[in-house]
């Protein structure tokens, strides 16, 4: 056991290593000319201030919620809550240092081509890739061993989910803010390409980007890390299998392991950016399953138990590339749900929305399909090889939460191939801002394209992470309920208090998601009038002869999305808390249900949706109609989308394992004062 924590120490320090030759790597590369370094300052400036101005709010309320845990709970979950926060904050600022510091360079890259250009920009996302679930691994095993009950370590889970809530929530509305008024006015009514110096908000768009893709998806790919291993952690412990316990540590090393291979392996193309992409991942997945094997081999043995948890890790490796190509299939320009949207642009903006709509609600049918399917077979070869039938559902659910647990341990490649994309879209900003040129601006666009589709397959992959998770974490609460009150609760639907938590559960994420986009489209309006007045005000700017003020709009899209962080996160951490004061743990069984059911279909549609739309747009330039009316009513579909799958899409699987996690961690205090 203590050479294992060893290994978890020894395999993420060299994962952080390479991430750091990368950077070294990455800064020796030409930044470009005085312009170019001009514009990559400003961005970075943006998002600097931002990160401070939402820093200022973050860390009064992480000090408070740390005090009250550690009064109310223990100290040790109180430790665990600041340093899961810790790496979560740190993960995000990592994750968007890198691309500002990346995309500059990227962009000077192009006049060597695609292959270069590529490279660099994978590289960058690499960074991130591997550093981000290093993070989480050593999280877990130097809190594992000071504190060797898991229990008393899940405080680690809230704070990497609140953060990363925070995270995706300022960063979402900012980003979208900021790209919904440059596109309406600059795009829609001055006629401007994207990314025109002229556009006042366009330096607003490129932070958003970096706060919003960037540092939003590295916090929470590194909290979905963390709840998916400490779920698994807490089954194994709360159900006895003590010579188990680290077993989901292993898994994540394997997979660690995996990812570094894959990265590593990867190699520039002139050709087709998707190869080494493809490459790099079916590399690192069957890595992952062979050293799956050789692990399990050597800690747990030659036994039947074994054999069926390597079992389960298999269903979660080859998971990815199923959630992978569903994802694909929906919201990729070559398949034909995005075909039907862009062809449905024809009719009017009421036929584009609709198409769309419709589209991304069908996609949610094959992603949970998949899910189902996956549970189901993790848990019955896990379940039968439970020492006696009274174990095997307990076993079954190990079993579950390492498939989980196999799916997240890929992060690191699948980060890797997600994070060059808002590298590329920066880029492409910048050779538009200092006119580099067609060619220059079709290099990065290719990369661009692909950047798309793969953050639409690391939405899908996180949300899939997100639900069988939060179904393991549901068992451990379960479990833990029981042993803290010393009662076996009635969970069944016969149950009123489970039917207040499933409604209450079920309302959570589409309350929750009306929020978001009402402070996108607040904040949007905001940044359309201001972008209107600087045109009117000084017609100049769009004669080129004067610089628009991009300060005010990176401010304003800055203070509108702050001012809306509180409010999602109160509501999460307070329902699952009163719920179970007012009525017990059942009701908080049922709020947890609730929220996993309908945040995890509401999560992918809102995903797939707004992924779709903006390919759809995409597909049209590409046929060359840019400014045309069907371009415009495209233009609008994707400016609809972009709260969906850019905001409240990715917010809710950090919800669904924010519920789960306060659930647990608060279970000692719900009383249930009222009988039912």
């Amino acid at each position: 056991m203590n050479m294992l924590i060893i290994l978890a120490l020894a395999v993420p320090s060299i994962a952080l290593a390479i991430s750091g030759i990368f950077v070294l790597w990455i800064s020796k590369q030409n930044k470009g000319t005085k312009h170019m370094i001009e514009i990559s300052e400003a961005v970075k400036a943006g998002a600097a201030a931002f990160l401070k101005r939402e820093m200022k709010i973050i860390i009064p309320i992480s000090v408070i919620i740390s005090i009250a845990i550690s009064y109310f709970i223990g100290y040790t979950n109180g430790i665990a809550f600041a340093m899961g926060a810790a790496l979560s904050a740190l993960a995000g600022f990592l994750s968007l240092k890198i691309t500002v510091k990346t995309a500059v360079r990227a962009a000077n890259s192009t006049h060597s081509g695609l292959g270069k250009t590529f490279i660099l920009a994978f590289r960058g996302g690499s960074t991130v890739g591997l550093a981000v679930p290093a993070m989480a691994i050593l999280a877990i095993a130097i809190l594992y061993s000071l504190f060797p009950d898991p229990i008393t370590i899940a405080g680690v889970g809230i704070g990497a989910s609140l953060i990363a809530l925070f995270i995706r929530i300022g960063g979402g509305i900012f980003t979208k803010a900021a790209d919904m008024g440059a596109d309406l006015v600059g795009k829609v009514e001055a006629n401007i390409p994207e990314d025109d110096p002229r556009n006042p908000a366009t330096i607003a768009d490129n932070v958003g980007d970096n706060v919003g893709d960037a540092a939003g998806m590295g916090s929470d790919i590194y909290e979905s890390y963390i709840v998916t291993m400490l779920a698994s952690i807490l089954i194994a412990s709360l159900i006895g299998l003590e010579s188990n316990l680290l077993y989901p540590i292993l898994i994540g090393i394997s997979g660690m392991i995996a990812s570094i291979f894959g990265v590593l392996i990867t190699r520039p193309n002139n050709t087709d950016v998707m190869k080494p992409l493809n490459k790099s991942f079916y590399v690192s997945a069957s890595i992952a399953i062979g050293l799956n094997f050789i692990l399990t081999y050597f800690y747990l043995g030659q036994t039947n138990l074994a054999y069926a948890l390597f079992g389960t890790t298999v269903i979660g490796v080859l998971l990815v590339p199923i959630i992978q190509k569903i994802t694909d299939h929906y919201t990729n320009h070559k398949f034909k749900p995005v075909r039907d949207i862009s062809d449905s642009a024809k009719w009017g903006y009421a036929s584009l929305t609709l198409t769309g709509i419709i589209k991304g609600l069908q996609s949610t049918g094959p992603m949970v399909v998949a899910l189902i399917i996956a549970i189901m077979i993790s848990f019955i070869i896990s379940s039968n090889s439970a020492p006696d039938n009274s174990q095997s559902l307990l076993y079954g659910i190990f079993g579950t939460s390492l498939t989980a647990m196999s799916m997240l341990s890929l992060a690191g490649i699948v980060l890797s191939i997600d994070a060059f994309g808002p590298i590329a879209d920066n880029a492409g900003g910048i050779v538009e801002m200092t006119a580099m040129g067609k060619k220059n601006r079709e290099v990065t666009d290719e990369i661009d394209a692909v950047g798309n589709t793969t953050k639409a397959v690391t939405k899908g992959f996180a949300i899939a992470s997100a639900a069988l998770a939060a179904l393991a974490m549901l068992q451990a609460f379960q479990f833990e309920a029981s042993e803290v009150f010393n009662e076996q609760f009635d969970y069944s639907l016969t149950n009123p208090s489970v039917i207040i938590g499933l409604l209450v559960g079920g309302l959570i994420p589409f309350f929750i998601t009306s929020q978001l986009i009402d402070g996108v489209s607040r904040a949007a309006s905001k940044m359309v009038d201001e972008v209107r007045s600087q045109f009117k005000n000084n017609p100049d700017i769009l004669a080129g002869k004067s610089t628009p003020d991009y300060a005010k709009c990176v401010d304003i899209s800055t203070l509108a999305s702050l001012k809306e962080l509180w409010k999602s996160a109160f509501i999460v951490i307070a329902s699952p808390i009163l719920l179970g004061l007012l009525l017990g743990p059942e009701s908080v069984a049922g709020l947890l249900m609730g929220a996993v059911v309908t945040g995890i279909f509401l999560a992918y549609h809102l995903a797939n949706t707004g992924g779709a739309w903006d390919n759809a747009k995409k597909l049209i330039e590409m046929k060359g109609n840019k400014g045309t009316e069907e371009h415009k009513v495209a233009v609008v579909g994707d400016i609809i989308g972009d709260p969906y799958k850019d905001t409240a899409g990715p917010a809710l699987n950090t919800v669904i394992k924010l519920l789960n996690t306060i659930a647990i961690v608060f279970v000692s205090i719900f009383f249930g004062i009222i009988s039912i």
